[in-house]
């Protein structure tokens, strides 16, 4: 060792020994040989000696209260875990507990579809991180075993199962396409009604006092004004209040408060309000049928059965979460004058809560589209469409020559009226008068809802076939209301929409032989989504939520389609549409501030204080033994999972587009499965 590097070894050596506080004495001064003399300390500081005691007795109860805190932690996330299990199989199994129910049986289906789709992308990842994703193996050069059957699995693939999914996915694209040309067919009609300005113009017109300026009371006609309702106490007051405040002779109208409900509590309160307008002189008769049979159909069919009703020429139709304007009458009836063939004047809905939550903003999209753009346009061009079952009024005698209300359909309002266009009679739709009315704010309201209008119409559709063909209507009218009115907007449009974005576009992420084109996923939805909102322009903003939920209710509307069609049990089932009778009170007041309601404000608000005391007991009582809790809907969770799934096989193959749409639509389904959209509970 030189001399250079002896002395340095020895600094080293010096500054280890003040290190670790031993002494160790270096003695270098014969290059060739090196000496190392180490001693024990004569004395060892005793201070130090505790210091070091206390923090090892320090460190170990801090690790000891790390380790109760870990542990701590752990028991809270297996009992969380534990819990938000019992949560979801108890919320999980309310959700459709009628076995028979056509929904389970879609359950079922896609919960197959979900294990096979988990099954193929574990397959494929495996193959991923392989490399036969980039070098697809043959059979022939296969060695391990797994690989000889992938290599079967894509020759499967390529001659069998892609084959006849491609095919599907033609016809799918070919539907979805048509039923495209015929929403941009009905958004140019209503461009041309709107620039012609061309609406139904009425022969003559009612003064603004009753009776006066060459108008005597003769020639208001005699109306019956029908209210039907079942156990809607949150509502019954406002629709009572605004239907006798209608402007129109006592003596020529007849107020009836057609009441099924079963909770006595409800019936005695709609009792009360109805002989509290009696005593005001308004002429109201309470009933209350003891045999509830046909639901909303047995309801009008039994009022309607009435024998002063023959004394009668027209009957208005309104629900109970429905509020007239004051002048509905006036601008409704005389469209009847001088036009004998006119079966039924409808006017358009205007909602109050539109703007509640996020479910309601998407509604109203949906709805100002079927006012604004459908009914205008078939009202306008072919004088037919289907009545909405409320805010219109009615010929009696076109009712009684059309078989009046059967009890055989879920959908009684579309079932008339389509006898009613098949006995030759005629419609006429007014745009610019408008009924106040709730839309509903939780998602499983509104599920329930969408699954009756699209259940009712196949049931219908089923029955009604063979009476269209011999019908003696037009050629032309035969085939609107066969392949426009129900196959078309009624059975084909829920069919693709469910099989294309939730069962074909997954599919071809792992059948990468078949192919979905970007515009199909992507483009044209995208334009048809600006059609659809352009009546209601300020939801704009909304246009990506809504593409998404749309695609979301395909399952439900799917599985009503597909209930109705083949008289699965559940669809002759009717609920009734929760309200939560936000349409009284300050919003009415905000609707009369615009101008339609404002010279009956005063009478109303003042109409509808008596019973509110008696109502907000009631309420309160029946939350008192309630509580309300977010539902979990396994469906659209399982297809949460089977689009997610899918997302990932498409990051696997670098496909933009589709990996983004399955991605936000899963995330979607997701966001609805947890019941987070719409009225928010505990």
């Amino acid at each position: 060792m030189s001399r250079s590097q002896n002395e340095e070894f020895q600094q080293w050596w010096n500054k280890q020994r003040d290190r670790n506080n031993h002494d160790v004495l270096y003695t270098g001064d014969d290059e060739a040989f090196l000496t190392v003399e180490i001693r024990t300390p004569a004395t060892v500081d005793p201070d130090k000696d505790r210091i070091r005691t206390r923090t090892a007795r320090q460190l170990s109860r801090l690790y000891l209260l790390k380790f109760k805190q870990l542990a701590s932690s752990f028991v809270w996330i297996g009992n969380s875990f534990l819990y938000l299990v019992r949560t979801a199989n108890r919320r999980i199994a309310n959700d459709n507990p009628p076995s028979v129910s056509s929904s389970a049986r879609l359950y079922r289906l896609i919960k197959g579809f979900l294990v096979v789709v988990v099954l193929l992308l574990c397959f494929e990842l495996a193959a991923y991180f392989k490399g036969w994703h980039f070098t697809p193996p043959s059979v022939a050069s296969a060695e391990v075993a797994l690989e000889v059957v992938y290599a079967w699995w894509l020759e499967i693939r390529a001659s069998y199962l892609a084959p006849p999914l491609q095919s599907l996915t033609n016809v799918c694209i070919v539907l979805f396409l048509i039923q495209s040309v015929d929403r941009l067919v009905l958004v140019l009609g209503c461009f041309w009604i709107k620039l012609r300005r061309i609406k139904p113009v009425a022969s003559m017109a009612y003064p603004t006092k009753l009776v006066g300026e060459g108008v005597r009371l003769e020639d208001y006609p005699m109306v019956i004004v029908q209210i039907p309702m079942c156990n809607e106490k949150e509502v019954y007051q406002q629709s009572i209040g605004a239907v006798c405040m209608l402007d129109w002779p006592r003596e020529r109208m007849l107020v009836q408060v057609l009441d099924d409900s079963s909770e006595l509590d409800v019936q005695q309160l709609i009792k009360a309000e109805v002989q509290k307008w009696q005593q005001r002189g308004v002429r109201i008769v309470y009933r209350h049928r003891l045999i509830r049979t046909g639901y909303k159909a047995g309801n009008l069919k039994a009022a309607m059965n009435c024998e002063y009703v023959k004394d009668y020429e027209f009957v208005a139709i309104f629900d109970a979460d429905f509020q007239p304007p004051a002048d509905f009458l006036k601008k409704t009836v005389p469209h009847f004058k001088g036009n004998d063939e006119l079966a039924l004047v409808q006017t358009r809905w205007a909602f109050v809560n539109k703007d509640e939550n996020l479910l309601t903003r998407l509604q109203n999209i949906n709805l100002s589209f079927h006012f604004e753009v459908e009914q205008q346009v078939n009202g306008v061009f072919i004088n037919f469409f289907g009545f909405n079952g409320t805010a219109g009024v009615w010929r009696i005698k076109a009712l009684e020559d059309c078989g009046g209300w059967l009890e055989r359909t879920t959908v009684e309002d579309m079932d008339i009226a389509v006898r009613a266009h098949l006995c030759g009679w005629k419609f006429i739709y007014l745009n610019d008068v408008k009924c106040l009315c709730e839309l509903p704010e939780s998602y499983e309201a509104y599920k329930k809802q969408q699954y009756r209008w699209h259940s009712g119409p196949m049931q219908l559709f089923r029955l009604c076939f063979f009476d269209i063909l011999r019908s003696k209507v037009s050629v032309a009218k035969k085939a609107n209301m066969i392949f426009l009115f129900f196959l078309l907007r009624k059975l084909i449009l829920p069919f693709y929409s469910f099989t294309l974005f939730c069962v074909i576009l997954p599919l071809t992420m792992f059948f990468p032989e078949a192919n979905l084109p970007s515009w199909v996923v992507c483009y044209i939805p995208g334009i048809m989504s600006i059609l659809n909102i352009i009546p209601a322009p300020r939801s704009f903003p909304f246009i990506v939520p809504y593409l998404l939920f749309e695609n979301t209710m395909s399952v439900t509307k799917f599985g009503a389609m597909i209930s109705g069609l083949f008289k699965f049990g559940s669809s002759y089932e009717w609920v009734v549409t929760k309200k939560l009778g936000r349409s009284s009170e300050a919003d009415l007041v905000a609707y009369a501030e615009s101008g339609s309601l404002a010279e009956s404000t005063t009478i109303q608000r003042s109409s509808s204080d008596s019973g509110l005391t008696e109502l907000s007991k009631l309420g309160a009582a029946k939350k008192a033994g309630t509580t309300k809790r977010n539902r979990l809907y396994r469906t659209e969770i399982a297809l949460a999972f089977i689009l997610l799934a899918a997302s990932v096989r498409s990051l696997l193959s670098a496909q933009g587009i589709h990996f983004y749409f399955l991605l936000f639509q899963g995330i979607t389904f997701v966001v609805v499965g947890l019941d987070l959209i719409g009225e928010q509970v505990s």
